[in-house]
């Protein structure tokens, strides 16, 4: 089994372009899993992917349920025809 690869702080804080103060909050706050490891934290890959897929922005939702990511256009197209 392969071995998974870890980051440093600094690391991670590169990547996402964010101060590495930033990251050792999200480590702090426990959103961020991480190890303690002598001289740092370490994250795992798996835990970062963890990290940013929980903080993606989902489309909203629509009242019977359905994920709409395009602007409802039905009211403006009225007006235009009525307009015309």
């Amino acid at each position: 089994m392969p071995r998974e690869q870890y980051q440093t702080v600094k690391e991670i804080a590169d990547l996402l372009k964010v101060n590495e103060a930033t990251v050792r909050r999200w480590i702090k706050d426990g959103e961020l899993r991480a190890i303690d490891i002598g001289k740092g934290w370490r994250i795992g890959g798996d835990d970062l992917d963890a990290f940013i897929e929980g903080h993606a922005t989902r489309p909203a939702a629509r009242p019977n349920g359905d994920a709409n990511t395009a602007p409802d256009l039905t009211e403006a197209k009225n007006t235009k025809e009525q307009k015309n």
